[in-house]
């Protein structure tokens, strides 16, 4: 039924998974080389899995390269490349089912999207995919830390005054305590009580158990 074969689809549909990363943008400089990754898992395992790659622009689309991986024990296979600057980077050792690519000797015409697709026949020829875009350009400009080292500073100097206050407080705690006990001291003493201990003043004779006799 269309209920039951729902059922059967929804867990099918969480468990191949597709990733290039947590950056969606890579900047390359011209004439170098950039790696494009690309891993992948399965609740399911899988068996004949089939991955490709593709790049498109505005108006233009091709598969890079193609290829199989036939289980868990076994590296990619790559049965397709539409450029020799382009090499398979991936191995499923160890677990990794890694599928990323080497992209050589960039020019500025490699600049656009970069979709990693994986379609596994284990669960039913369940599709995903995930996409990178990359820009080429000349040179990599530096990036301006002045206003992250101004926050910096300022929070910085923020908790630095935080403390400062904390051990003020704690500093006029501690003479108002000993000012108690100074006070607390003259009082005894003009009580005509002897409560010192080796001619000590501040003593805790007052503490200990009366003796017995």
């Amino acid at each position: 039924t269309p209920w039951a074969e729902g059922l059967f689809l929804l867990p099918a549909s969480l468990s191949l998974e597709v990733s290039v990363g947590k950056a969606t943008t890579i900047y390359a400089v011209n004439g170098t080389e950039i790696l494009l990754p690309c891993t992948f898992s399965s609740c399911f395992g899988f068996q004949d899995l089939h991955f490709w790659w593709s790049y498109n622009t505005s108006d233009t689309f091709r598969t890079l390269i193609d290829g199989t991986v036939k289980n868990e024990k076994s590296d990619p296979k790559v049965k397709f490349k539409d450029d020799d600057r382009i090499t398979l980077e991936g191995s499923t050792k160890e677990k990794m089912n890694n599928i990323s690519i080497l992209l050589r000797n960039l020019e500025f015409s490699d600049t656009g999207k970069y979709t990693c697709h994986v379609q596994n026949p284990k669960e039913n020829n369940f599709r995903h995919q995930a996409t990178i875009f990359l820009q080429v350009v000349d040179k990599l400009e530096e990036v301006d830390n002045t206003v992250t080292l101004i926050i910096l500073g300022v929070v910085g100097g923020v908790i630095g005054l935080l403390i400062f206050i904390l051990l003020v407080k704690k500093f006029i705690a501690f003479i108002i305590k000993k000012t108690q006990e100074k006070k607390k001291e003259c009082l005894v003493s003009s009580s005509g009580n002897d409560n010192t201990e080796n001619g000590l003043p501040g003593s805790k004779a007052e503490e200990k158990p009366p003796t017995k006799v």
